[in-house]
């Protein structure tokens, strides 16, 4: 099996590592703790085998088993579904990197499945252990929450990428370059890659927020009668309901930070349909002025051959040696000739300077 880690928690501690699928079950039973299995790769029957085990919707096993599933969040009885797409940009090739991570979640377990390398859910896990269990003792939601968090921070190396991508754009522009208009549209592709991974993402808070906001409203209301006495919290319900309060800050947090990102990739997309069209409008403009360049060659060379056109039509007139032609024995006939040549010469070039051919 693609097990990359089995752990039973209890009060946020790591209390047993099971080497198989049926001693964790047992060890819930046993403990009354969490289990976190973290699962990449699985061959379906691999996560069949985890699905017969809990709870797993078939639906939503079916959707962790076929890759190109939007982000989304859904939501069946007490067990949640989340379909995450992490990203990472690499700077050796200039292009983003986008993976599929699936969360399943219910009252005593968390199941991950990735589908790429990152994220890296080997660092959130050892810092929640080392940093803070108390997150951990909060349970299967609480995770979920973390690994939502840590996927929308890392979006933001990305989006610095792209918009640095994306002013180098502005520098081929201008400078003519001819393959701007390729790296244009793979920059569009990918932007349009992130905007699919994080468009969803602000919903997707703001579900756990009206789940967040619901819960801590039964932990305050509590359960009693019309008329009857409010019975003291006890401690539990009083740490219980700090929990939730905290958890909603921390999804206020993720909230904005998603709304953030969803505007640049918004602003991205623009920037980038400005590029393309301000590109096809310089291009056609290069191509109006190599025409016009072009055009005012053709009228140049014309014009010089008109202008030796003429004594050259005079002169081989005068050159086809027959006996009877007008001004052969005249004095005056060379002289004229040659004077013939030259002023229609510069008739010509008189005309073609005016026109502006010259």
């Amino acid at each position: 099996m693609t097990l990359i880690d089995n752990a039973v928690y209890v009060a946020g501690r790591r209390v047993y590592a099971p080497t198989s699928l049926s001693e964790t079950w047992d060890a819930i039973e046993r403990t009354g703790g969490m289990a976190w299995l973290g699962l990449y790769r699985p061959h379906p029957d691999e996560l069949q085998e985890v699905a017969d085990e809990l709870p797993l919707h078939p639906l939503a096993v079916e959707d962790a088993l076929t890759p190109g599933q939007r982000a989304k969040l859904e939501r069946y009885g007490d067990d949640w579904f989340m379909v995450l797409h992490p990203a990472r940009y690499i700077d050796a090739t200039e292009t983003v990197e986008f993976g599929e991570l699936d969360v399943f979640t219910g009252e005593d377990y968390v199941v991950t499945v990735r589908h790429a390398e990152e994220p890296d859910l080997a660092a959130i896990r050892t810092r929640l252990e080392q940093r803070h269990p108390d997150r951990l003792a909060q349970g299967p939601a609480q995770v979920a929450f973390e690994i939502l968090d840590r996927v929308v921070d890392d979006y933001f190396p990305v989006a610095e990428g792209l918009e640095q991508d994306i002013r180098e754009i502005e520098d081929q522009i201008f400078s003519g370059d001819s393959s701007v208009s390729r790296r244009i549209y793979e920059l569009s592709r990918e932007v349009i890659g992130f905007e699919r991974a994080t468009r969803p993402l602000p919903r997707m808070v703001e579900q756990l927020q009206e789940a967040a906001r619901d819960r801590l409203s039964e932990a305050s209301n509590g359960s009693h009668a019309v008329g009857e006495d409010v019975p003291e919290p006890e401690p539990e319900d009083v740490q219980e309901r700090e929990e939730l309060v905290e958890s909603l800050r921390a999804l206020r947090d993720i909230h904005d930070h998603a709304v953030q990102i969803t505007d640049r990739v918004t602003t991205m997309r623009t920037m980038l349909e400005n590029a393309l069209e301000l590109d096809s409008t310089l291009a056609s403009k290069r191509l109006a002025e190599q025409s016009i360049e072009q055009n005012d060659q053709v009228k140049k060379i014309s014009s010089w051959a008109a202008i030796i056109f003429a004594p050259q039509l005079i002169g081989s007139i005068y050159g086809m040696n027959f006996e009877r032609m007008p001004e052969l024995h005249w004095a005056f006939g060379y002289p004229m000739a040659l004077g013939l040549m030259l002023a229609v010469a510069l008739v010509l070039y008189t005309l073609f300077k005016r026109a502006d051919w010259l």
